[in-house]
């Protein structure tokens, strides 16, 4: 029979020189006293420095775009799908409670146990081993990254670059509903009172129809800009 934590260390082509370090990764604090805990601080420590490793390689990205998309991966939704696919959740050591209550689904045990076996590796093997599993564990994520779009939602940046001209928030409304409950479109206005403007989204969601009439409104202001800056030295040539 193979034993799990063999089978484990194979799907994360790493092999533990201590394995009780490992199983201390996987032993969450509901398990008992000696637990996870502090390998997860360390964990959490080395992953922000390798990931952001990883997309500082990049060359070419500023500041901006490197914290979102490091923030991006490290955050407990991101590893706790890593721990899914790495099958982390199978092997976890939780107390009876925790594990009736499929403790080993939950994304916040799920992801401090992935940083758990990043801070274990780093113990075992250095910061060279635990660099090497989360290029691993990352794969495909790394790859697709395209580390020079927008680092913000529109709705986001919106609202920033009407803050920076010292404007006042866009406001959104729904301008209508369509389709079967199941298949709704959602049709929404983005408006900038101050300089009367409006733009219109649609999408499967009241959000998403916002972020599309957010970029909308994006686009338009930055059709107007080089307009008014136009008007503005045409009128001091008048004068």
């Amino acid at each position: 029979m193979v034993n799990p934590l063999d089978e484990l260390q194979s799907r994360l082509e790493y092999r533990f020189r201590d394995p009780d370090l490992l199983r201390l990764a996987l032993t969450h604090r509901s398990h008992g006293a000696h637990n996870n805990e502090r390998l997860e601080f360390l964990g959490d420590a080395a992953l922000n420095l390798i990931v952001a490793g990883l997309l500082f390689a990049d060359g070419e990205a500023d500041e901006g775009h490197l914290s979102y998309w490091r923030a991006a991966l490290v955050r407990e939704a991101t590893l706790a799908e890593l721990a899914r696919e790495a099958g982390l959740g199978r092997q976890l050591l939780l107390g009876e409670g925790e594990r009736r209550s499929g403790g080993e689904r939950r994304d916040s045990i799920l992801a401090d146990a992935l940083e758990a076996l990043i801070g274990a590796v780093f113990l075992d093997g250095g910061l060279d081993a635990a660099s090497a599993l989360a290029r691993r564990l990352y794969g495909a994520r790394l790859r697709q990254l395209d580390l020079h779009a927008s680092a913000k939602d529109p709705k986001t940046t919106l609202q920033e670059l009407l803050q920076g001209r010292k404007l006042q928030l866009p406001s959104y409304r729904v301008l209508d509903t369509s389709g079967p409950p199941h298949a709704q479109q959602f049709a929404v206005a983005c408006e900038v009172g101050e300089l009367g403007l409006q733009t219109r989204g649609q999408g499967a969601s009241r959000r998403a129809a916002e972020q599309q009439a957010a970029q909308s409104m994006i686009a338009l202001l930055s059709e107007q800009a080089p307009q008014a800056a136009r008007r503005t030295r045409g009128g001091s040539h008048a004068s």
